[in-house]
């Protein structure tokens, strides 16, 4: 999905992994402009690390699956560049490493169970994903945090976002994009 002019409107992508416990991690990356309206949408094909992954990568295994190889890819997809990534899933946070755009984790302010995805079927010998040092601040009325490595970026964001922060909330995408990836996923296994 592409719109023709996308890339002067000021956009923001939204970013995010599912697990999907038969088939694996699926990421979609959604573009939409400063009000809401989608520009593009892109998804990637199951990814599902294998034993030997889990051994060797160890804690560093979630950084790159999410980050390295479903976060930039998808990003790269794009064909508009966006103010910035908005995410709900911390290890995203790992593409921030491999794209010029800022990347920012958004919660809801409650648990942040949605935000510490283990991979399904990890094994108990394989350690956790250390998180990594955030730097928390609100956006538009929500609980968000950069990579401490990235702090500047925080003002970028807020700077950027301040003009339209009435006109969308960041939060309510990321439903749009759960459900977009599972439309997806039903239309492939069709066919």
């Amino acid at each position: 999905m592409s719109a023709s002019g996308s890339k002067s409107v000021p956009s923001v992508g939204f970013l995010t992994v599912q697990e999907f416990t038969d088939l694996g991690l699926i990421g979609g990356y959604l573009i939409l402009n400063a009000v809401g309206r989608p520009l593009e949408f892109h998804c990637t094909a199951p990814v599902r690390p294998n034993r030997a992954q889990e051994i060797l990568y160890g804690p560093t295994l979630a950084p790159f699956l999410y980050g390295e190889q479903i976060g930039q890819t998808l990003v790269a997809k794009g064909k508009s560049r966006p103010m910035f990534v908005c995410t709900n899933v911390e290890p995203v946070l790992s593409a921030r490493e491999f794209v010029s755009v800022p990347f920012v984790l958004l919660t809801d302010g409650g648990s942040g169970a949605n935000n510490q995805r283990r991979l399904d079927g990890a094994h108990a010998a394989t350690p956790a994903p250390k998180s990594r040092a955030l730097v928390p601040f609100q956006l538009a009325g929500s609980q968000a945090a950069v990579a401490e490595e990235h702090a500047r970026d925080r003002e970028k964001i807020v700077e950027q976002w301040q003009p339209h922060a009435e006109a969308m909330d960041l939060l309510e995408p990321f439903s749009r994009l759960r459900e977009a990836i599972e439309e997806a996923q039903r239309g492939a296994a069709r066919t």
